[in-house]
């Protein structure tokens, strides 16, 4: 599996010395690979010397998309390698690579020659926390512990419950209830100096407070574009 998704993210052709440093075996482990991969149907051109291309990957059904749907598709994961943290970025790189093979040949030309880009030209605050690992915790539906800076530096500790975190133009937000406020607030991440997870489930709350919060959110958006209306 790994060295198919080498094979897959890599610009062909791809030396077995490469191979062999990126999985930590050898060569001649590698070239073993390559011949049991061929023989459970993966369609691999090359040789010892030349190096491999993924020409058709049997882990991967063909799909067919539209001509907008890949540029939808491009223009999405270009969008989170540009936003995202670090692993959000390999994730994108991968899940393209994985569509990408899974393509016919005509369409695969389509997808390296999308005419859509993402660019930002406000670069993003800098974020000192590790963004993987505070996914991991929204994901799990536990309470972390935050220490916070807010906007004129004054420092501060909270308990609070993660919902979800937004993409916006150059800060990401983390969306949480606040234990100590016992509402709901925002904390940039770029201001988040530390956070510490508790193991303390919040399970299943997370949904319908994620429902209340955006339900807030829209009444205040409507409620603006009134008063500015």
């Amino acid at each position: 599996m790994q060295l198919m998704q080498i094979l897959r993210n890599r610009r062909p052709p791809v030396k077995a010395q490469d191979l062999s440093a990126d999985l930590g075996v050898s060569p001649r482990s590698i070239y073993r690979d390559i011949d049991s991969l061929r023989a459970m149907g993966a369609v691999i051109d090359g040789a010892a010397g030349f190096g491999y291309t993924l020409l058709e990957d049997p882990a991967l059904p063909p799909m067919m998309f539209s001509t907008d749907e890949i540029e939808a598709l491009v223009l999405g994961l270009r969008e989170v390698r540009t936003v995202g943290d670090p692993a959000l970025s390999d994730a994108a790189n991968s899940a393209l690579a994985k569509i990408k093979a899974s393509l016919p040949d005509r369409l695969q030309q389509q997808l390296d020659h999308a005419c859509l880009h993402a660019k930002r030209f406000h670069p993003r605050a800098e974020i000192h926390i590790d963004t993987a690992r505070l996914r991991h915790e929204i994901r799990a539906e536990r309470a972390i512990d935050l220490s916070y800076r807010d906007a004129s530096g004054q420092p501060s500790q909270r308990r609070v419950l993660p919902l979800g975190i937004v993409f916006m133009e150059s800060v990401l937000v983390l969306m949480a209830w606040c234990e100590l406020r016992q509402d709901f607030r925002s904390f940039r991440l770029d201001r988040i100096t530390r956070f510490d997870p508790t193991g303390q489930s919040f399970r299943p709350r997370r949904v319908p407070l994620l429902r209340r919060y955006f339900e807030r959110i829209s009444i205040e958006s409507r409620f603006c574009h009134g008063q500015h209306s």
